[in-house]
C-alpha cells in the first residue's frame, strides 16, 4: 500500500499525532511532558518537511518514492514488525514468569498472529 505522495502528509501527521499525545498527557496530569512530546513530534515533522533534496527524506515523505524505495520500505517494515513481535513475546513470557496472565501482551500477540495468518490467506488468493 502506497503512502500519499504529497510532501505534506507525514509532517502534518506528525504534528497531529503530537497534538493528540499532548492532550492525552495533559488529561493525565503531565502537561509539561506533553509539551516535550509535541515538540519532538513537531520537530520530526519539520525535519521531514524541510529535509530538502535528501533521497531518504523524500522517500519517507512520499514525494520521492520509486520501486527501489518501496522495497526498502517493505524490508524496513518487516524488520520493525519482527522487533515488535519479539518484544511482545519476551514481555508475555516475563509476565507469565511473574505469575500474571500475560496480558496485554497476549492480546497483542494474538492480534499480530491472526493478522499475519489472514494476510497470508488473502495474499495467496490474490496472487
Amino acid at each position: 500500500m502506497d503512502m500519499p505522495r504529497t510532501k505534506w502528509f507525514l509532517p502534518l501527521f506528525a504534528v497531529a499525532l503530537g497534538a493528540v499525545v499532548f492532550v492525552a498527557q495533559w488529561i493525565g496530569g503531565s502537561a509539561q511532558s506533553g509539551l516535550v512530546s509535541f515538540a519532538i513530534l513537531a520537530g520530526f515533522g519539520a525535519l521531514i518537511l524541510l529535509g530538502g533534496r535528501s533521497e531518504t527524506i523524500r522517500g519517507l515523505r512520499g514525494d520521492g518514492r520509486d520501486e527501489r524505495f518501496r522495497m526498502i520500505d517493505i524490508h524496513a517494515t518487516a524488520l520493525a514488525g519482527l522487533a515488535v513481535i519479539l518484544a511482545i513475546i519476551v514481555a508475555f513470557i516475563a509476565e507469565l514468569a511473574k505469575g500474571h496472565n500475560g496480558n496485554p501482551y497476549g492480546w497483542l500477540g494474538a492480534i499480530g498472529g491472526l493478522t499475519y495468518l489472514v494476510a497470508i490467506v488473502i495474499f495467496r488468493i490474490r496472487g
